[in-house]
């Protein structure tokens, strides 16, 4: 996709303005969406199928160690898996197909044939332990799951009554539950297509689990309009801030490429890197897990223009520039988002990196991604801000009394508009209680500047955000209170230079609770980024208010400041 040209305007909201006027390929105009008047993109593909088939072309779009697949090749490959579904597992309009998997080509072509055919394509996190992986199966009625080795292991873990048709993704051992999928590709005519689907805008494409403050994961679902809008909203932005940059932007010395090391079940790795790569015929680098050496090594020999991922990631890449002497100079941006970035990592990579300047944004899986962006001189000079709001979506800061609060105020942060997802699978309870006029609460404490910049300060959610990956404290305190010698647990975040959080934990149990026995036993029941790293043993019943709520926050300062004597 080429990308137009524009006047310079002196401001995002003059460019925003002329981008999404009357004629322009970004016109934003009004529409009932679910019986609420929306922005939307009035020349945005329809449905995710329509982008496939809008984009294809001989390029290089899926790189995977010595593999090598073009947008049409992908299109071609999907189809075989659309029709696989279709005539094989009978999938029809409306079935959930899930994935977990690594960041394997098969995950992008799987989702592709399952939004294509009209099903919902279910990403599954690929850290969840059986017990959660079996809970996100049974929550979303899966009919097909597709799956790689290390996740077939952990389902032969799960009960042998899950009713899912099981697809094995690269088995290293022999499939065993399920059919390999190589084999029952064998049996698909290389010309078969993708089998015909009647598909809108707003009927349902996607359900990814994030985790809340309480319980289980929660399936998040959004329609076909929801992920173009997230997509044609990084569009816009990206012209505005081309229309307005101090001077002309000079073409890039290479073609746009892009490392893919954040997971695809999360929506940075799916939105952001996958779907927009898509549109923009940008070729993808696929890596088996993050390695900072080998992904230096990726940046220099597919000379990589852009990096996406959480702090952790982006902060171990800036280590590495420092210290390696690999030609890293084709990047011309590093993104981030699904964890802050501290400040001072902000100014290192504009330090680090040739010509590569920092760029964020707050997103939610609610919000598809998108929210507000901020990049370049603005956010060096406001590194701790989050950026401005999306077009096609409205921010507000209100009190307790949902009283919208002026600029500089602190407050919980609503957000409502086009992107915004329309619900928790299977929990109509709870989306009573969090949409008020459309407006979605997001949990976080934020605050907007006088010129629309958002900063996030805090958050109400019990809610620890470690390296990008939303770990709720409810549930990690459900799992040692599983453990027979476990009488109370508070969960909290504590501070983590890398990582943003770490996941820390004040237990008070029976005499001999031994903390590495307890992570052993959690290993059964959490995914191992849930696994507290920080564990207090004490041997008194935790402190409560008049209420009986424990003070978890006095827990949570007490065993930080352990911490810093430790120097931990």
């Amino acid at each position: 996709m080429t990308q137009p040209t524009y006047p310079r305007f002196a401001t995002r909201a003059e460019a925003i303005a002329a981008l999404t006027d009357t004629g322009e390929p970004y016109e934003l105009v009004l529409e009932t969406v679910r019986g609420r008047p929306l922005k939307v993109f009035r020349n945005a593909p329809s449905t995710l199928r329509d982008l496939y088939v809008a984009n294809l072309s001989d390029k290089t779009f899926i790189v995977y160690e010595d593999e090598r697949l073009t947008f049409e090749d992908a299109w071609r490959e999907a189809g075989r898996i659309g029709h696989l579904l279709v005539s094989t597992y009978g999938v029809r309009k409306g079935d959930r197909v899930a994935i977990s998997t690594r960041n394997y080509p098969e995950w992008i072509l799987a989702f592709m044939a399952a939004t294509s055919i009209g099903a919902i394509a279910v990403a599954m996190n690929a850290l969840w332990q059986p017990d959660e992986m079996e809970y996100g199966l049974r929550d979303c009625g899966a009919k097909v799951l597709f799956a790689d080795q290390e996740r077939l292991e952990r389902l032969a873990s799960c009960s042998r009554d899950l009713d899912v048709a099981v697809v094995a993704v690269r088995p290293s051992s022999g499939p065993g539950r399920g059919e390999d999928l190589k084999t029952l590709l064998a049996g698909v005519a290389a010309t078969a297509a993708m089998p015909a689907a009647e598909v809108s805008p707003d009927d349902d494409a996607i359900i990814f689990y994030t985790s809340g403050s309480t319980g289980h994961p929660k399936g998040v679902i959004s329609s076909h309009r929801n992920v173009m809008s997230a997509l044609l909203s990084w569009e816009l932005d990206l012209a505005a801030g081309a229309a307005t940059a101090a001077a002309a932007l000079q073409p890039p010395a290479h073609p746009p490429a892009t490392l893919l090391a954040v997971p695809l079940f999360h929506a940075t790795g799916s939105h952001a890197v996958f779907l927009q790569s898509y549109r923009a015929q940008r070729r993808i680098v696929c890596m088996y897990r993050w390695d900072p050496e080998r992904a230096a090594e990726l940046v220099e020999a597919e000379k990589i223009t852009s990096f996406t991922a959480p702090a952790a990631m982006t902060g171990d890449l800036v280590r590495v520039a420092k210290q390696t002497s690999r030609d890293l100079s084709s990047l011309v941006s590093v993104g981030g988002g699904g964890a802050p970035r501290a400040p001072e990592q902000v100014k290192q990579i504009e330090a680090s990196f040739e010509k590569a300047l920092p760029a964020t944004g707050w997103g939610m899986t609610e919000t598809n991604a998108i929210g507000t962006g901020i990049g370049g001189l603005d956010y060096l000079n406001r590194p701790a801000s989050s950026g401005r709001c999306s077009a096609v979506l409205e921010l507000k800061v209100v009190d307790e009394a949902w009283r919208t609060l002026p600029a500089g105020e602190r407050g919980e942060l609503l957000v409502r508009g086009t992107s915004v997802f329309r619900g928790y699978w299977n929990r109509d309870e709870l989306n009573a209680t969090l949409f008020e006029e459309g407006w979605f609460h997001t949990g976080d404490v934020a605050y907007l500047d006088e010129e629309g910049f958002l900063f996030i300060v805090d958050r109400i959610k019990d809610l620890i955000i470690r390296g990008g990956e939303n770990i709720g404290c409810g549930q990690v305190e459900a799992a040692l209170l599983m453990h027979p010698d476990v009488h109370e647990a508070a969960v909290y975040a504590v501070p983590d230079e890398r990582l943003g959080e770490e996941v820390g934990a004040t237990v008070y149990g029976a005499p001999g609770l031994d903390a590495d026995g307890l992570r052993s036993f959690l290993e059964a029941h959490l995914a191992r980024f849930e696994v507290p790293r920080y564990i207090s043993l004490v041997d008194e019943p935790l402190p409560r208010t008049a209420s009986g709520k424990i003070l978890k926050r006095e827990l949570r300062e007490e065993a930080v400041g352990r911490l810093a004597k430790a120097g931990a």
